[in-house]
């Protein structure tokens, strides 16, 4: 593609461009219509008013030119040249003009060559057979599809023969009133292409500012500046759409900042047990590798640790599968009574070794659910972990399952003071962690992230609550008849 073509191209593909034109196109449309409106209705109207006010104004003289002679009255002849303001032509039997009137007087057909035109024209037009065989006719005399005068042809009695009048108007004053009009339209009509280009040039610019202001916000964001926003003050779409940017601007620097955290967290919970793992096999090597206990004991440890890795490895990607759609539920039928009992004795050791009692209480056994039992476990070990690293020592842990009509209410209950409230909702993301914990890390911080994620994915409802000075994390399973 050339230079010039490529300038081309941008400019009609501008949004300003585009706006201008389509204003002007609705601009030229009207301009259009205006003209169609004053040459096929205003000017065609003003001929048929004309014509048909010629015609009212014979109407009462009508039955007086069918049976009356014309000599008889010598006021009729000049007050139908005066109604009819043309010309009054008398023809005898023979097709012979024997005189004119205008406006009431007769003119000298022998010296003024100029009255006589308006005959030479009739004579020498179709109409004048209708003369010979003495019928009515009526014409319009048109040039370029301009009215130029109306005919009527009257046969009548004059001095007792056979006569013909021929009453002719000419639309000279009409036809330079509509002239008149016609260059005032276009004058108008200039006016208004030169000021809608200039209105629409001015609108078209206040339109796609903000847009470009939201363009160059968008650019800033993609380049990595994230506080940027566009600042736009609007009650309309661009500034609900600037509006969504701003939020999204916001959105990225929370991304940004979790990105930051998701180092920070990864490299210190991958950091001590590597440490731990590193240093104690180490010792088994140089030191203990003869001591049984010593020995048995620091491969427990390292062990542990191991496991401690591993699980936030299967953490991070189970969450990333869950959040991409690549891990799918196998849902198959379950007694979630079993999965809450099987994972609280998972977690009791290391509440034992805190001091702290985990309780449980369900009003019933036998609590059938249709869920991916293997999520359904991580879901309730990361809302213990989550309740062991926010419990001081010594404390009680209740976990209570309560049946009903709308499905099984799951509740973790753990003392502590409670969440602020503009941290409710950020829990839930990944790597966040709440600013009162007791200072324990049990899990991989991925916790409440994947817990939300695999609620989502099974569609059912969590939150948290502070009652009774306890902290209470829940969700509810749904009902049977949904989950079938």
């Amino acid at each position: 593609m050339s230079t010039e073509n490529k300038k081309k191209h941008c400019l009609f593909s501008s949004m300003m461009a585009r706006l201008w034109l389509i204003m002007m196109a609705l601009v030229i449309f009207t301009i259009v219509l205006m003209w169609v409106i004053q040459i096929l209705v205003l000017e065609r109207n003003y001929t048929k008013v004309a014509i048909e006010g010629i015609q009212e104004r014979l109407e009462p003289v009508e039955e007086q030119l069918n049976s009356e002679d014309l000599a008889d009255n010598d006021q009729l002849i000049p007050y139908l040249s005066k109604t009819i303001n043309g010309k009054l032509m008398i023809v005898d039997s023979e097709g012979r003009l024997e005189a004119i009137y205008s406006y009431g007087h007769q003119l000298d057909i022998d010296e003024d060559e100029k009255n006589i035109k308006p005959w030479q024209n009739i004579r020498d037009s179709e109409e004048y057979q209708s003369i010979l065989d003495g019928e009515s006719f009526s014409r319009e005399v048109r040039e370029r599809s301009q009215l130029i005068s109306y005919e009527i042809g009257i046969p009548v009695l004059y001095n007792g023969e056979k006569e013909y009048i021929i009453l002719t108007q000419n639309f000279t004053e009409l036809n330079q009133v509509l002239d008149m009009n016609r260059r005032q339209l276009i004058f108008f009509s200039v006016l208004l292409m030169i000021a809608s280009a200039i209105l629409a040039h001015i609108l078209s610019r206040k339109f796609t500012k903000p847009i470009h202001i939201i363009k160059g916000t968008v650019d800033d964001l993609a380049k990595g500046d994230l506080t940027a926003v566009p600042n736009l003050k609007l009650n309309d779409e661009v500034g609900q759409l600037a509006d969504s940017v701003e939020e999204l601007s916001r959105a990225l620097r929370r991304v940004d900042d979790l990105r930051k955290e998701v180092i920070a967290n990864v490299s210190h919970e991958l950091r001590s047990p590597l440490a731990l793992i590193g240093g104690y096999a180490e010792m088994v090597r140089d030191i203990h590798w003869k001591d049984e206990e010593k020995r048995t004991e620091d491969l427990n440890l390292i062990i542990r640790e191991s496991k401690r890795m591993s699980e936030m490895v299967n953490d991070i990607l189970d969450y990333s599968q869950l959040q991409t759609g690549y891990l799918q539920l196998k849902k198959e039928w379950y007694n979630l009574y079993e999965i809450v009992e099987s994972e609280i004795m998972f977690c009791e050791p290391s509440a034992r070794e805190y001091g702290i009692q985990l309780r449980f209480v369900s009003d019933e056994t036998e609590i059938p659910v249709y869920v991916d039992a293997l999520k359904m476990s991580q879901v309730i070990r990361n809302l213990l972990y989550n309740a062991l690293n926010h419990t001081e020592n010594k404390k009680e842990i209740i976990v209570s399952l309560k049946t009903g009509e709308d499905g099984c209410l799951v509740e973790v209950k753990n003392p502590g003071n409670p969440i602020p409230e503009e941290e409710r909702e950020l829990i839930w993301e990944r790597y966040q962690r709440s600013q009162h914990q007791a200072g324990r890390r049990e899990g991989t911080g991925l916790g409440l992230s994947i817990v939300s994620t695999i609620l989502k994915a099974h569609g059912m409802t969590y939150g948290v609550d502070y009652q009774d000075q306890m902290t209470v994390f829940w969700f509810r399973t749904l009902k049977n008849e949904e989950e079938k």
